[in-house]
């Protein structure tokens, strides 16, 4: 083998002293004995109860001994962003709140309607209980939707009373309903019934005459039905899913007679609404989670009061006890 150069080594030799003498000042040199655990300084030991405290105080996580580093500051534009944003969302809610309030004015109500919640993703299963009677192979019969919100339904029965105020004054203030139209009643102005549904109202079935059905057979009351159904298809482009008898008053042969042209539920009510007054099932006369209301489509030929001044009595009664109305489609 071929030996090094002498001025090779002593090059060697000199830069490895330099390394070394700067290891030793700087105090990375290793230790001279054998290699073993490194002790922590007692002031970093000292710490760490008292960093982990306060990181349970302030949400931050905790780093053994020592506070998890600041976050950067944010840049000054992107701050400036986030402020712009925060007050336009500001800007616009208070705007919305008095837009709300000047439209409850103008329609004379005590305050505006409360919102109600997100109606539920998929409905909710019925089950026999209280307000709901279930029979195998049978529509259920609906009288409170089983629900621990504070929303109630109201629904609006018949068709007589055409009045296109009562359909402004509910797109304008956001309120959803159901309808339940004899076909007698509404046949000469269906438009107006195409116009409440395009505000998203369901136009549901309350046969073609409002017969007492339960006094009659199997097939009459079949024919009132099932014709209503396929009229109101026919004239709203939807096949009804909702079927109210007229009066409340059904047997088997009548949900027989339902279930067999689409009908999925039957709905009934706990309260009725009229301009002056409500009357209530119950003698708390309060609202209860999922009650139905019902109503009609009457003006002052019945009421002595337009279609605006019903629901106004009925918005400020269920707003006053703390409830929002909610869309009786949506649930059943």
């Amino acid at each position: 083998m071929r030996g090094s150069h002498p001025a090779r080594r002593g090059l060697r030799t000199g830069l490895l002293a330099t390394v070394c003498l700067s290891a030793v000042v700087t105090g990375c040199a290793g230790p001279s004995g054998p290699a073993g655990p490194k002790a922590a300084p007692a002031d970093a030991a000292s710490a760490a109860p008292a960093a982990r405290a306060e990181a349970a105080a302030t949400g931050e996580p905790a780093v053994d001994g020592a506070r998890p580093p600041a976050a950067p500051p944010m840049l000054p534009g992107l701050a400036r962003k986030e402020e712009e944003s925060s007050s336009e969302a500001v800007a616009r809610q208070e705007t919305a709140v008095r837009t709300a309030l000047e439209t409850a004015q103008r329609w004379g109500l005590a305050e505006p309607p409360l919102k109600a919640p997100p109606p539920p993703a998929a409905k909710p299963r019925l089950r026999a209980m209280q307000g709901v009677k279930i029979k195998d192979g049978l529509p259920p019969v609906v009288f409170r939707v089983p629900t621990d919100d504070k929303v109630v339904f109201l629904t609006v029965d018949d068709g007589a009373e055409k009045d296109p105020q009562f359909n402004k004054m509910a797109a304008e203030l956001g309120i959803p309903l159901s309808a339940f139209v004899s076909d007698y009643l509404a046949r000469d102005n269906y438009g107006y019934f195409r116009d409440l549904h395009s505000q998203g109202v369901e136009i549901n079935n309350h046969t073609i005459n409002h017969r007492n059905l339960k006094i009659h057979d199997y097939e009459t009351q079949r024919y009132e039905i099932c014709t209503q159904q396929d009229q109101l298809e026919q004239q709203i482009g939807v096949r009804p899913r909702l079927f109210r008898p007229p009066y409340g008053e059904y047997n088997d042969d009548t949900l027989r007679a339902a279930g067999s042209c689409g009908v999925q539920a039957v709905p009934l009510w706990n309260e009725e609404a009229f301009p002056d007054h409500m009357e209530w099932r119950y003698d708390d006369q309060r609202l209860h989670p999922g009650d139905i209301i019902l109503t009609h489509f009457r003006g002052t030929e019945d009421w002595k009061a337009t279609m605006p001044d019903l629901l106004r009595r009925v918005l400020n009664e269920v707003t006053a006890q703390g409830y929002a109305l909610g869309r009786l489609d949506d649930y059943l």
